[in-house]
C-alpha cells in the first residue's frame, strides 16, 4: 500500500473519531445543561412555594391568636357585632353574602330597605376587613425576622415542596436579613456545595428593612447532575479504545512500512555491495591457483592483503543485514560460549588499525582488565566492538586527526569497556536518543554519513540481552566515550 494512500486513510479514521467524539462531548454537555436546568427550575419552584407558604402561615396564626381591635360604626343596630372577635367576625363573612344572596333572590326588585340594610351590612364588613390587613401590616412587619418564622417547619416545607418537585436530595439553608445578616443555619450546615446556592426572598413585600432571604445549597448537586450520564460512560470508554487503538495501528503501519523500505533498500544496496568484494576475492583465489602467474613475496602479499580487506567489507555488509533479522524479529539468538573480552577487543582494533591510520589517525589501546572472562556470543560481542569505533571513524573531525582510545578494566563482579573519541561529539539533548532505533544524529552540511540508525540501538540491544548496561557521554566539539559493563563469568575471582 502507498504511503500516501495510507496518509488518506488515517486521515479520513482520524477525522472520523475526533467527530465522534466532539459529537458525544456536546451530546454529553446538552444531558448535563438539561439536567442542571430542570434541577434549577424545580428548586426554584419549590422555594417559591415555601416562601408563599411562610407568609399564608404567618397571617393564619395572626387572624388565629390575635383579637381585633373595636371600631367606631354608625350602625348602632349592628354595634355589638364590632366588639365581638375577629375571627368569629372574619368567619361569617362568606355566611353574610351567603345570606344576602339567599334574601334577595327570595325578595327579588321589592324591598328596598331590606336592601339598603344589607348595603350598610356590606360597607362594614369590608371596612372590618380592610382593617384587619391594616392591622397585620403594621403588627408583623415590625417583627424582628427570626420571630416571624418557625424554623423546625420551614425545613420540614422545604423538605416536602423540594420532594413534591422530585429532588430528593440532602440541604442546608440559612436564613439572612435582607442587608446580609445570618439569623439561622440549619444546625448541619456546612459550606460544601455552596457555590451553586439558590436563593429566595421572603416577605417580599414587606418593607425593604424586613424583608429576609433563604438560602439553600445542595453538597451532592454535581454528583446528582453526572449521575444523569452514567448511562454514556461505557460508549465513551469504548470509543477511546477504539482511537488508542486506531492511533497504535497507524504507528505499527508506518514503521512495518519503513522497515520495509529499509529492507527493500537494503535488498538493492546488497545486490551491488556483496558483488564487488565476491568478484574481488575470486579473482585472487583465480590468480593464487593459476600457475602461469608468478608467486613473488610481494605478489602473495598483495593478494593476501586484497582478501582480507574484501573479506572485512563483506563482514560489514552481512553484519548490516543481521541489524535487520534482529529487529524484524525482536529477539537476539545468543550463542553463549566463555571467552577472553581483551583478545577479541585486540582483534577488531587490529582490523580498524588500518582504516584509522589511512587518514592520519591512531588507535591507543589499554586493555588492563585483569579477569576478562565473560559469557558472550561472541558474533554479536565483536559486532558491537565493531560498531562503536566504526561509528567513532564515521563521526571524525575533518579538521584534526581521529584518537580513538580502547580501555578494559574490572569493577566489583563485572568487566568494563570504554571506546573514546575526539569526534564531532553529540550534543546533550540528542545523547538520550542515540539508542533508539532509527534515530540518526543530525551532521549540519555532512552528507557523506549514510546509515539507517539501526548501530546503536542494535548495540543497546545486545548488551542488554546480555545482562549489561551501555551509556555515551558526549560533549559537542570534542568527542564521545561509550562504556560498556558486563557481568563477568567468575565474579568471586
Amino acid at each position: 500500500m502507498k504511503k500516501r494512500t495510507i496518509v488518506i486513510l488515517a486521515l479520513v479514521m482520524g477525522v472520523t473519531f475526533i467527530g465522534l467524539l466532539v459529537m458525544q462531548m456536546r451530546y454529553v454537555e446538552e444531558v448535563l445543561n438539561m439536567r442542571r436546568q430542570h434541577f434549577e427550575e424545580s428548586a426554584n419552584r419549590a422555594l417559591k412555594t415555601v416562601a408563599h407558604d411562610l407568609e399564608l402561615e404567618e397571617t393564619a396564626q395572626y387572624l388565629l391568636n390575635k383579637p381585633t381591635p373595636t371600631t367606631a360604626v354608625a350602625d348602632t343596630a349592628t354595634a355589638a357585632a364590632v366588639h365581638s372577635d375577629t375571627l368569629d367576625t372574619y368567619s361569617t363573612t362568606s355566611t353574610i353574602s351567603g345570606e344576602y344572596y339567599t334574601k334577595r333572590n327570595a325578595q327579588g326588585s321589592t324591598g328596598a330597605a331590606a336592601k339598603e340594610a344589607l348595603r350598610r351590612q356590606y360597607t362594614y364588613e369590608k371596612d372590618l376587613i380592610d382593617e384587619i390587613i391594616y392591622s397585620i401590616l403594621h403588627t408583623t412587619g415590625d417583627r424582628p425576622l427570626q420571630d416571624r418564622i418557625d424554623f423546625r417547619r420551614l425545613d420540614q416545607s422545604l423538605k416536602s415542596e423540594l420532594t413534591n418537585n422530585d429532588i430528593n436530595l440532602g440541604y442546608h439553608f440559612a436564613v439572612y436579613t435582607n442587608n446580609g445578616r445570618c439569623v439561622y443555619r440549619c444546625p448541619d450546615y456546612s459550606d460544601e456545595g455552596s457555590e451553586l446556592t439558590f436563593e429566595q426572598p421572603l416577605f417580599r413585600n414587606a418593607d425593604v428593612k424586613n424583608m429576609g432571604v433563604l438560602k439553600v445549597h445542595f453538597p451532592e448537586f454535581s454528583r446528582y447532575v453526572y449521575r444523569s450520564i452514567t448511562f454514556l460512560t461505557p460508549a465513551i470508554v469504548f470509543t477511546l479504545i477504539l482511537l488508542v487503538t486506531f492511533i497504535i495501528t497507524i504507528v505499527l503501519v508506518f514503521r512495518q512500512k519503513k522497515l520495509s523500505e529499509m529492507k527493500n533498500d537494503f535488498i538493492n544496496n546488497m545486490t551491488h555491495e556483496f558483488k564487488t568484494p565476491i568478484s574481488t576475492i575470486s579473482l585472487a583465489a583465480q590468480m593464487l591457483n593459476d600457475d602461469t602467474v608468478a608467486k613473488s613475496p610481494t605478489m602473495l602479499k598483495r593478494l593476501s592483503n586484497t582478501i582480507s580487506d574484501e573479506t572485512k567489507r563483506l563482514r560489514f555488509q552481512v553484519e548490516k543485514v543481521l541489524l535487520l533479522s534482529i529487529y524484524e524479529d525482536q529477539t537476539a539468538r545468543l550463542n553463549l560460549t566463555e571467552i577472553n573480552a581483551n583478545e577479541v577487543i585486540a582483534g577488531v582494533i587490529h582490523t580498524q588499525t588500518l582504516k584509522v591510520t589511512k587518514d592520519g589517525g591512531k588507535i591507543v589501546s589499554h586493555l588492563n582488565a585483569e579477569d576478562p572472562i565473560v559469557m558472550v556470543d561472541e558474533m554479536h560481542f565483536t559486532n558491537v566492538i565493531f560498531n562503536l569505533m566504526n561509528n567513532a571513524i564515521k563521526y571524525r573531525r575533518m579538521d584534526v586527526p581521529l584518537e580513538l582510545t580502547v580501555a578494559t578494566w574490572n569493577e566489583p563482579r563485572h568487566f568494563c569497556i570504554s571506546i573514546k573519541d575526539n569526534g564531532i561529539g553529540i550534543k546533550k539533548e540528542n545523547l538520550k536518543k542515540i539508542f533508539e532505533k532509527f534515530y540518526r544524529v543530525h551532521t549540519g552540511n555532512r552528507h557523506d554519513v549514510k546509515g539507517f540508525g539501526l548501530g546503536l540501538a542494535y548495540v543497546k540491544k545486545i548488551i542488554n540481552d546480555h545482562k549489561g548496561t551501555v551509556h555515551a557521554e558526549s560533549e559537542l566539539g570534542i568527542g564521545t566515550t561509550f562504556i560498556i559493563r558486563l557481568p563477568l563469568l567468575n565474579p568471586a575471582n
